[in-house]
């Protein structure tokens, strides 16, 4: 809605200085006539251009009111503007006419109202004006200037005053006041902006709020238990939990809120899971090979639950008790935007026959669901020792849905 208010804006600001344009030249035309004609004593040729154009650019401009087509009623003047300046400038003096500079007002007008108007009277003016250049060797020349010599002068004071006034008085004081306007909005677009980030900053800096507190709610939950598997499957849920808490925490505390690094994320991470399972002093070595990638919100927090529950399982029943192991984490960006995850442990594994569909992990489950979240793909690779993956997904767009 706002964009679009912006747009009319804009059309009006152009339609001002078209119509205002119009009427300013059309009456000038019409003054200019009577002066040719009864003061400068010209009767030929030059008066009549201007009177013509004069009232033809007048009924170009009333009727605009009824067809309401800018580019039609701009064309127009700019043909007639275009055809009466060369005859004028031919019969006033040809490249040395001072009237020739009115060419160049045709110009302004077309990069006013587009670039490609712009782009197209200027190589149309630059042909006129060596054609007009050709005229002036004695053996091509077909016209004459018609004007008095006792009155040349006056007339090129008039041609320059009239093609000041037009780009001074007329263009340069609408083009500021457009672009005063235009850099108003933007101030009001960078106020609204920064308003905007600072408010989905806070939503961030909520949300992870929130989910540190079902952290710390599930945390308590586990020490009021003695039972071990109650103990295990809380545990495991505020390790999910707090994977997603790091996703807002790094965008509330990054400038770009739409993307965060995920080789810092997955480091942290990964780092928080060996603590978390194993303990501050482990055997566990971590190898992350990641690039300087960036991944939006929908794709962060799915991809960030997968590892964290891949990492987990690693943690529990890949590398057991207090056994040295490795865990591996690859991601790599490949052709038509497609990445491809690699991740796995060098632990005792698993056998090949057990898979999510029969098997009663939740873990092993929610691995195969959120790829599909994120609309990849999940295969085991079984050319390592231990328990590895490949999953293949592209840059999540949509809202994701919920895991299920």
């Amino acid at each position: 809605m706002q964009k679009k208010t912006q747009l009319e804006e804009r059309l009006r600001d152009k339609v001002r200085l078209v119509i205002k344009v119009n009427y300013f030249s059309s009456i000038f035309s019409l003054v200019f006539c009577f002066i040719c004609l009864f003061l400068l004593d010209i009767t030929q040729v030059i008066p009549y251009v201007f009177l013509i154009f004069g009232v033809l650019n007048l009924i170009n401009t009333i009727l605009y009111n009824y067809h309401r087509s800018l580019t039609l009623t701009y064309n127009i003047v700019s043909i007639m503007t275009l055809t009466g300046a060369s005859i004028i400038t031919l019969y006033s003096g040809g490249i040395n006419s001072p009237f020739i500079f009115v060419l160049a007002l045709i110009v302004v007008a077309g990069y006013v109202t587009t670039k490609a108007y712009g782009t197209l009277y200027l190589n149309l003016n630059l042909l006129i004006i060596v054609l007009i250049y050709s005229q002036s060797i004695v053996d091509f020349s077909f016209v004459t200037n018609v004007i008095p010599e006792n009155s040349r002068n006056v007339f090129a004071l008039i041609s320059v005053l009239f093609s000041v006034y037009l780009l001074g008085g007329v263009f340069g004081k609408n083009l500021l006041h457009a672009h005063h306007n235009l850099y108003k909005t933007k101030n009001e677009l960078e106020e609204k902006i920064n308003e905007k980030e600072t408010l989905i900053k806070e939503v961030h800096h909520r949300v992870k709020n929130n989910l540190q507190t079902i952290s710390s709610l599930l945390s308590l939950q586990s020490r009021s238990t003695e039972d071990k598997e109650v103990k295990s499957l809380l545990k495991s849920s505020q390790n999910r939990v707090i994977s997603m808490a790091m996703v807002h925490e790094m965008l509330y505390m990054r400038e770009d809120l739409s993307k965060i690094e995920y080789r810092s994320y997955v480091q942290e991470l990964a780092e928080y899971l060996i603590r978390s399972v194993k303990g501050t002093s482990s055997n566990i070595t971590l190898d992350i090979d990641i690039p300087d990638v960036k991944l939006n919100i929908d794709t962060a927090i799915p991809l960030g639950l997968l590892i964290n529950e891949t990492v987990t399982n690693a943690l529990k029943y890949g590398i057991i008790d207090e056994n040295k192991g490795e865990i591996c984490i690859k991601l790599r960006k490949g052709d038509a935007d497609e990445f491809q995850l690699n991740i796995g442990d060098d632990g005792i594994g698993f056998a090949e026959t057990i898979t999510y569909k029969n098997s009663k992990s939740l873990g092993l489950k929610l691995i195969h669901n959120l790829a599909r979240q994120l609309q990849g793909s999940i295969a085991r690779d079984f050319s390592k020792n231990g328990t590895h993956y490949i999953v293949k997904f592209r840059e999540v767009r949509d809202q994701i849905p919920s895991v299920a």
